[in-house]
């Protein structure tokens, strides 16, 4: 088998975090999203895949995946030059498939459970294809399997009315006949090609499509309020690790993770889960946690931050209280107030209260 990755796609609703990049590479735990899709993909014992890639920095996806081995993976890329819909996006990648059953992960979709018995099952199987499926409290917002009798009988696209509040994950085992498919689709209202509509002309032909219902965590990360969500139950599941240089009258407590280089100053208090990267400084009466982020290379000062990522190379020096808040790369936060603020700030921002 083989994978894909769909690192492609605008992300309106994170915007300004992805002004400058894709959303993909957006770090949770402070690590790009689609990197958990790259694991999720290389535990299924799937070592060859495919991202494709298009729109604002595709360029940062190659630098950071290069040719994949630094994940033990081989990875190449093929272009989709604008945003067609997902089914598009598959059909560019016929000639990497080569005839073979493949597994295709939305790069912007977190799994918190191993994948590999459904990918021998399907290895194995004689199914067209076999999709994933989660309960969701808001399922007109995505795909939704309607079921008779433990089968799926139909597939839909965003119904007004959901039948039921089975979502299709952005993770499909596919087999090539998918390709027969998509060359006969039509475009839908959002002028693209829709997976799920391949997925019910499948069940229109007969084919036979599985399914399993995940009953671990599962996120679509389509919103900040997705990234943060998904932010904390990653760090809960962390192992704990402290590679600090830390004063004598720092508290630690939970689960945490601190990086090699990272400086600790004394009256600061980290309450897992948290995760703090390599060569940053936390200076005195400062606060972090819980559930909070910070990436490599970042300074925080006197600030108290939870339920929050502030990503790599950012500086916080404020007497202020940062809550359910994404701060993104290269960006900077100073003040003389004491204040309590949300912020969703985009690459390099530089705020002044």
């Amino acid at each position: 088998m083989k994978g894909i990755i769909l690192h492609g796609g605008h992300g309106t609703r994170l915007r300004p975090l992805t002004h400058t990049g894709p959303k993909q590479l957006l770090p949770i735990a402070n690590k790009p999203m689609s990197e958990y899709c790259i694991d999720a993909i290389k535990s299924a014992g799937i070592l060859e895949i495919a991202i494709i890639i298009g729109g604002i920095g595709s360029e940062k996806v190659k630098e950071y995946y290069g040719n994949g081995e630094k994940f033990g993976v081989k990875i190449s890329y093929i272009e989709q030059d604008l945003p067609r819909g997902i089914a598009h996006a598959i059909n560019l990648c016929k000639d990497f498939v080569n005839n073979e059953k493949f597994l295709v992960f939305l790069g912007d979709n977190i799994i918190n459970k191993n994948i590999l018995d459904f990918a021998e099952n399907f290895k194995n199987s004689d199914d067209d294809a076999s999709i994933l499926l989660c309960e969701v409290d808001n399922p007109s917002r995505f795909g939704i399997a309607d079921m008779k009798d433990s089968k799926i009988v139909e597939i839909l696209e965003k119904p007004k009315n959901p039948p039921t509040n089975l979502a299709v994950t952005g993770i499909y085992f596919l087999t090539p006949i998918i390709f027969d498919v998509i060359k006969n689709l039509k475009p839908s209202w959002r002028n693209e090609l829709e997976i799920t509509d391949a997925l019910d002309q499948l069940l229109k032909m007969n084919k036979k499509i599985s399914y399993n219902i995940i009953t671990d965590y599962w996120k679509d990360t389509g919103t900040p309020e997705d990234i943060i969500h998904a932010n904390r139950v990653i760090l809960e599941k962390m192992k704990s690790f402290d590679n600090s240089e830390k004063e004598n009258d720092v508290s630690i407590s939970g689960n945490v993770m601190i990086g090699k280089n990272t400086k600790i100053k004394g009256k600061t208090e980290i309450i897992g889960p948290v995760i703090i990267g390599e060569n940053c400084v936390i200076e005195s009466d400062s606060k972090i946690g819980p559930n909070a982020s910070i990436g490599n290379n970042s300074f925080i000062s006197k600030a108290t931050i939870l339920d929050s990522i502030v990503m790599a190379n950012c500086k916080i020096n404020a007497n202020i209280s940062i809550k359910n808040s994404i701060i993104s790369f290269n960006s900077s936060i100073t003040s003389d107030k004491n204040t309590e603020k949300i912020f969703l700030v985009g690459e390099g921002t530089k705020i002044n209260l």
